[in-house]
């Protein structure tokens, strides 16, 4: 692979734009050799003087190079660049001075040098502004571990400590024996490369290890006389940790203005933020709420983890881009300059800032020694999980079913014809009982098909949905282990259909009709038992997920909202007709309409009134966590959001009326109110969710930036929206609506997630938040 894909690929998706533009700057070194080609094609025949006779004369004398300029040692007159540091409006830049800008094809190779720089200025301005970042975070995370081991102490020794010489052998030994638990489990080349840890975040008792470190050292620092020979180094540290050993409260005395932090997450902090209570609780000195608290906190470790792994990341690639086209350069160019340019590289910030290296060594110490009971396997395994491989066996097995669902359909089309279904009585109330019991399966295996292919294409296009989701590392499916679910069900919802016609048609089984009756109930009853099982197996983390999800959207004014509960409630509303199934099998089999394949529902007031209910509930689900978020972030624009769910709503609610009583009123009231609900949601769809119909936007009614490198696609989608509307269709009608839909909403969620990518983007949001376990005091007097 090419550097420039292998570049792109690795790539954190929201910090694209903080990249060195190396796709341009290869632009300008093609540009280079265009002219240089050109130019050797044009010359006449004859002697060629040597292009360092156009550079800038560097005087009699040699120069003195200044601190900041970084070029080789040797004749000026040799060098094809000067490489300095200069301040300007309080920022430390790097400018690159061209000494053969006489010569021809100078102009070009100057236009190279200042975008060159530009790009280089960038990196590095971003990569200090992240680090300052990590090194705020790291400050913070280094108080809640004060807080933890505090608590831990706490808990475990709830008398309080003593200063028996038992207790103090005790705690003596346990620490002699976590350390030569984490020696033993530490690789050599890891022991041999360990640096000195930072002293940003530190743990209780290193100040005392570093101080006995300084002793020996004092004491190895005598002379043969006997006279003591004073490294002032060491009594630098040995001062500095005193001062720091002096600072430092006792660990239990911390927890005088600690409090917990609860978050709005549940329904009873979403009242008592409601009702304007504290939002942190006394700390209650329980087991339980010691595990609670050192699992959030090794959530956080991880996720700061994984932002040291990225930042190091970035730094490595922009480094190697640097190299990489001054070596393209200097091949096409036929000059010696990346010597220079790299060298000084390596002296910047960029390249000689050694903070986020030892940082990581840090929390992977503590990381282990807390979390992971000093075995570094397990800790490591953690902080670095393993890349999930694709997996062949996934692939062969959803081809292999998903032929046996052609073949399946092939062979139910077969029985129709052959068997003459069409044309028998029962074929009325087959349609009004079996049909609608079956096609949930259909609308819930359309909706995994276009899923999967908004997973294919979020990955083509390079959309981040796993962040965006908040997906574990490493659990989210690709779009082949959703394609393998959807062919399971499908299979099995089709043999259901055969054996439930194949029972009928058998002269043995055709008395029997309770027990084919209950095949769909029992395929319906395997789903919720497969969703519910607590086994580690089919996907348990995005079943949990998902149910999470579901029981968020149930409750929707009592959680604090997220993109997943939001965007699951966006997916029901799609499926109001999947719900309205799930209601016509509480029906069929609650009242015992199976046992003689008789559809009541319909005529019953009952049943009626919550198909009306049902049609409206996904909408109110929605208008509740618009409301919740309005509450949560005072934004408006959720609120008029929430005004085009209640228009859905007051449409679906005419729609209803109107095929409940028919009657022109209610067929005028029902159009009237579609088309006003059809043009608000239409609108919000296009220009809120996408971001499309940018008035100013340099690409047409579109927006700035488009993943999809085709426009055309962007208008199809539009008119693909504006085409599927509130339709006042007949029941035979309703699987096909529905249908429709359903590919409305796969469509629609292709082009969400790619504007919230975009967003994230912006605003270079590569990470989430993760909530803390502690608060102190000082921290809420910071917030008033």
């Amino acid at each position: 692979m090419k550097f420039g894909k292998e570049f792109a690929s690795q790539m954190v998706p929201e910090w694209q734009e903080a990249y060195t533009d190396y796709k341009f700057l290869k632009t300008l070194v093609k540009e280079i050799e265009i002219y240089k080609q050109r130019t050797r094609l044009a010359m006449p025949a004859g002697p060629v003087r040597s292009h360092t006779l156009y550079r800038a004369f560097s005087g009699l004398t040699q120069r003195v190079n200044s601190p900041g300029a970084h070029q080789a040692a040797g004749d000026v007159e040799n060098q094809a660049i000067l490489v300095q540091n200069v301040r300007r409006e309080g920022e430390e830049r790097s400018e690159t001075m061209f000494l053969g800008a006489a010569a021809e094809g100078g102009e070009y190779e100057m236009v190279y040098f200042r975008r060159l720089d530009d790009e280089f200025n960038k990196v590095q301005r971003f990569y200090r502004l992240k680090v300052d970042e990590v090194m705020k975070e790291a400050a913070v995370l280094n108080k809640q571990m004060v807080a933890l081991i505090a608590f831990r102490v706490k808990v475990e020794h709830p008398q309080g400590w003593t200063n028996s010489v038992e207790e103090t052998t005790q705690l003596a030994s346990d620490a002699a024996a976590s350390s030569a638990a984490l020696f033993a489990n530490t690789p050599s080349a890891v022991k041999a490369s360990r640096r000195v840890p930072m002293a940003v975040i530190d743990e209780e008792g290193s100040v005392a290890h570093r101080e006995g470190q300084c002793d020996e050292s004092h004491e190895d620092m005598k002379d043969g006389n006997g006279i003591e020979v004073v490294n002032e180094g060491v009594q630098e540290v040995k001062q500095r940790n005193e001062i720091k050993a002096k600072k430092r409260p006792p660990p239990l005395e911390i927890l005088d203005r600690v409090k917990f932090n609860t978050s709005q997450e549940t329904p009873r902090s979403t009242i008592k933020g409601f009702l304007n209570l504290p939002n942190q609780a006394d700390l209650k000195f329980t087991e339980d709420n010691l595990r609670k608290a050192e699992d959030q906190l090794k959530r956080a470790f991880v996720g700061f983890y994984q932002k040291l792994r990225l930042l190091k990341s970035y730094s490595f690639l922009n480094i190697m881009a640097f190299s990489k086209i001054m070596k393209k350069y200097d091949k096409v160019a036929s000059r010696n300059a990346s010597k220079s340019y790299m060298r000084m590289v390596d002296n910047s910030y960029l390249g000689s800032s050694d903070e986020v290296s030892k940082l990581m060594e840090r929390v992977e110490a503590i990381f282990i020694k807390h979390f992971s009971n000093s075995n570094r396997s397990k800790g490591m395994n953690i902080l670095r999980p393993k890349t999930k491989r694709e997996s062949h066996r996934i692939t062969f097995t959803m081809g292999f079913l998903f032929g046996c669902t052609i073949a399946l359909i092939v062979a139910l089309a077969l029985i129709v014809r052959a068997r003459n279904i069409i044309d028998k009585e029962g074929r009325v109330l087959y349609m009004e009982t079996m049909f609608p019991l079956y096609s949930l399966f259909g609308f819930i295996v359309l909706h995994i098909i276009m899923y999967a292919a908004n997973v294919y294409l979020w990955r083509r296009y390079r959309v981040n949905y796993a962040f965006i989701f908040g997906f574990k590392e490493g659990t989210e499916l690709g779009y082949r282990e959703v394609l393998l679910l959807g062919a399971s069900l499908s299979v099995l919802a089709l043999a259901s259909v055969l054996a439930n016609l194949d029972m009928e048609m058998d002269p043995i089984t055709a008395d029997y009709k309770p027990i084919t009756e209950l095949l769909p109930l029992g395929l319906v009853l395997l789903v919720i038992v497969t969703m519910l099982c607590p086994l580690n197996i089919l996907y348990r983390s995005s079943r949990y997920f998902l149910l999470v999800s579901v029981f968020h959207c149930l409750l929707a004014p009592l959680y604090k909202v997220t993109l997943p509960d939001f965007f699951l409630a966006d997916q029901l509303t799609s499926q109001v007709q999947a719900l309205r199934s799930l209601e016509f099998y509480i029906c069929y089999y609650g009242w015992g309409d199976y046992k003689r394949r008789q559809n009541h529902c319909r005529s019953n007031d009952v049943f009626n009134t919550f198909s009306f209910i049902i049609a409206a509930v996904p909408y109110m689900w929605r208008l509740l966590q618009c409301l919740r978020r309005v509450y949560d972030e005072r934004d408006l624009h959720q609120g008029y959001n929430g005004v085009k769910y209640l228009s859905t709503i007051i449409a679906v609610c005419a729609r209803t009326a109107h095929t409940l009583n028919k009657g022109p009123k209610w067929k005028i009231i029902a159009w009237i109110t579609s088309i006003i609900a059809t043009i608000i949601s239409t609108y919000w769809d296009i220009v809120m969710d996408w971001g499309l119909f940018q008035s100013k936007s340099k690409n047409k009614w579109l927006r700035d930036k488009l993943l999809i490198p085709h426009k055309s696609a962007y208008f199809a989608a539009i008119t693909v929206m504006n085409i599927t509307v509130f339709s006042l269709h007949r029941q035979t009608m309703v699987a096909l609506v529905a249908s429709l839909e359903i590919l409305r909403r796969g469509l629609w969620n292709f082009f969400r997630l790619e504007n919230e990518h975009l967003n994230n983007v912006g605003k270079f949001r590569a990470f989430k938040s993760v909530p803390l376990p502690f608060n102190y005091d000082e921290d809420e007097d910071k917030d008033e």
